[in-house]
């Protein structure tokens, strides 16, 4: 009887543990990773010049949509993604309206 208590408490601590380990996995994907380095200063300079003009407000690597995401505010306040390959070639954009960005309509800082 005693081995069983023993099993049992094991295979809690068991499932516990794959628990807790799935939701720090599911967790830490919700993370954007930002552009870093040459490839920040390339990715940003092709951005800003399809747009024409603006600034870059935000940056992420392993998008859904591509392998480089840079956000570029313009100058009216509006928002472009744009998507980039890993040769730095334009592959899409998607405009936000002013302060938004993800186009939910809630202020960037929004978590989304």
């Amino acid at each position: 009887m005693r081995i069983k208590h023993v099993r049992l408490a094991a295979a809690a601590v068991g499932v516990a543990v794959a628990v807790g380990t799935g939701v720090a996995v599911a967790s830490s994907g919700d993370q954007d990773t930002p552009i870093t380095g040459d490839a920040l200063a390339k990715a940003s300079a092709v951005a800003v010049a399809h747009t024409g003009g603006g600034t870059v407000t935000g940056t992420e690597i392993g998008d859904e949509e591509s392998l480089y995401e840079v956000e570029v505010t313009l100058p009216d306040g509006n928002q472009v993604d744009v998507q980039l390959d890993q040769n730095f070639t334009v592959v899409g954009t998607k405009t936000d309206g002013p302060g938004t960005d993800d186009g939910d309509g809630v202020p960037d800082n929004d978590g989304n």
